[in-house]
């Protein structure tokens, strides 16, 4: 998301939406050696956890701003280095056989129409209600897929087409990324789940690449701004390579076995994370 997982994660420092949109830019960023490998190690754990569940910048996002980046920049860094991560994931589920791009090119077009247009509607319109409700909604996803042991585990028969997924709700989807963004990964994959038939593993391998297209649009508009700090965010976007790497692997391998469990403790840890915010 564009302001995506910082809203709440940013806390009160955060700029004001009129301070982003007159094109505000943050000054340099030089950290210390030292704090520069801790955010490293971290984007490895966030690229491990996001490839597999998403929630990724409920770990890196705290860590940029517990490091001294302004709230805009500890945002815009975010974003950067996790769009590495979103597409070491695709790329891996896409060369495991997991998913095929070129079958989603009418949802990713949806996606980023949908992500434009949130990110548009956050820089006019208060989301302190929806913010509210977030929380609430990660815990029913939580509790849905906690009590439902079978889920995903096969494919099924699907609820709605792909047309009316594509025209539905994979730009719903989008645009919460651009509008606000914790989770959604895990309502991507709920979403192919519970709509489309898949399995934990091929929707999440179809949400990875959904996914990496919000993360995309909400880096050129802080790339437009000037927003990142670019050095950071290259050193942060190794590790987090690394991490979507080893997490997609594992996916392949062990499938609903590895998903549900992440799904369930990072709906409820981001869930945790936002109501004590």
């Amino acid at each position: 998301a564009v302001a995506g997982a910082g809203r709440r994660l940013a806390g009160p420092d955060r700029p004001s939406q009129r301070d982003e949109r007159a094109g505000h830019r943050e000054p340099d960023v030089i950290l210390e050696p030292l704090v520069v490998a801790g955010l490293f190690l971290v984007a490895v754990l966030a690229g491990f956890v996001d490839s597999i569940a998403g929630g990724g910048g409920l770990l890196t996002v705290p860590a940029l701003l517990a490091a001294g980046l302004p709230p805009t920049t500890a945002l815009a860094t975010n974003k950067a280095q996790s769009t590495f991560g979103a597409l070491t994931a695709a790329t891996t589920y896409t060369r495991g056989g997991a998913v095929d791009p070129r079958a989603l090119v009418p949802p990713i077009l949806t996606v980023l129409v949908g992500s434009a247009v949130g990110t548009f509607v956050l820089t006019r319109i208060d989301a302190a209600r929806l913010e509210d409700l977030l929380p609430w909604l990660l815990l029913a996803i939580a509790g849905y897929v906690a009590f439902r042991p079978n889920l995903g585990e096969v494919e099924t028969a699907a609820r709605i087409a792909p047309r009316t997924y594509t025209l539905t709700a994979a730009p719903v989807i989008g645009a919460y990324d651009g509008f606000l963004g914790p989770g959604t990964g895990s309502f991507f994959a709920l979403s192919l789940v519970g709509l489309r038939g898949h399995d934990l593993t091929r929707a999440t391998a179809t949400a990875k690449v959904l996914n990496l297209t919000s993360n995309l649009t909400a880096l050129v508009v802080f790339a437009i701004a000037g927003a990142p700090a670019w050095l950071v965010g290259a050193v942060m976007a190794v590790g987090q390579a690394i991490g979507a790497r080893l997490g997609a692997g594992a996916v392949l391998v062990r499938g609903a076995r590895i998903v549900r469990p992440a799904l369930v403790i990072v709906s409820v840890a981001l869930s945790i994370r936002l109501l004590v915010a």
